[in-house]
């Protein structure tokens, strides 16, 4: 749409999202930026707007690490994790860049599990294509077909980092992904690209660094620096990446209503 309808449409819209606003008992939000996002919030009792984050909720009966992943020896292969959906917006092919430079920078070499679900057929068929040049360099898991949550869980806790290699885009850029608060629960160092809501709660913990992933090479060798230098969760593991604390505040808007 354009122009005048398109104007129309909208204005209309924020009058209906203004309107059932005002008649709802509450409001749940999925992320933070969303209450600076929509206006007709400011209208309503903060008490009636929630935000529950998609934090990490462990399976019934899983017990929670209480230490950070290990350093990888200087004669192990530093052992990669792309998790979640396979995109290239998500930066599918920094992390098998960098990869690629670890192996040669790190002593022990490195190897990248991609895991997780890949929607462009495509993309996946270039992937499995890479993957397979290099064996010895990668492990793709799912691709074709969602991954249970459990398995993911499972290859955190083979990893030694974590990457997040997202491109810059407004759709990422104000939400914080929920591998980062996986990561966060569970102890593992983390390298994310220059996103400053993202390194002020991976920061506050000590949970990884943020760097830019191209050029590669470059990229490899601050992974080897931090590797090297770095004590990752120094003050132990953050709580507050467990949704618990989100089960919390929905139980209280619920109580508030009934």
């Amino acid at each position: 749409y354009q122009g005048w309808l398109k104007r129309g449409l909208a204005a209309g819209l924020r009058r209906v999202e203004a309107w059932a606003a005002r008649r709802a008992s509450g409001l749940l939000l999925a992320e933070e930026s969303y209450a600076g996002e929509l206006p007709f919030l400011q209208e309503l009792p903060p008490e009636r707007v929630v935000i529950l984050e998609n934090k990490y909720q462990p399976a019934p009966g899983d017990s929670l690490p209480t230490q950070p992943r290990p350093h990888p020896a200087p004669h192990e292969p530093v052992q990669l994790l792309f998790s979640g959906t396979i995109s290239e917006l998500n930066g599918v092919w920094e992390a098998v860049a960098l990869t690629q430079e670890l192996a040669g920078t790190w002593p022990g070499g490195a190897h990248c599990t991609i895991i997780g679900f890949c929607q462009q057929p495509e993309l996946l068929r270039q992937l499995q294509a890479a993957v397979a040049q290099q064996p010895e360099l990668f492990t793709l898991i799912g691709g074709a077909k969602p991954v249970p949550h459990a398995e993911i869980v499972a290859a955190i806790g083979r990893s030694h980092v974590g990457l997040l290699p997202y491109r810059p885009h407004p759709s990422t850029e104000r939400c914080r992904p929920t591998k980062l608060f996986e990561y966060l629960a569970l102890g593992l160092p983390m390298l994310i690209p220059r996103n400053w809501l993202w390194a002020k709660t991976m920061s506050q913990h000590g949970g990884g660094i943020m760097y830019d992933f191209t050029p590669a090479d470059a990229a490899a060798a601050e992974v080897r620096k931090a590797l090297e230098r770095c004590r990752f969760y120094p003050n132990g593991l953050p709580t507050e990446a467990i949704w618990a604390a989100e089960g919390k505040k929905l139980w209280r808007l619920l109580d508030s209503i009934i």
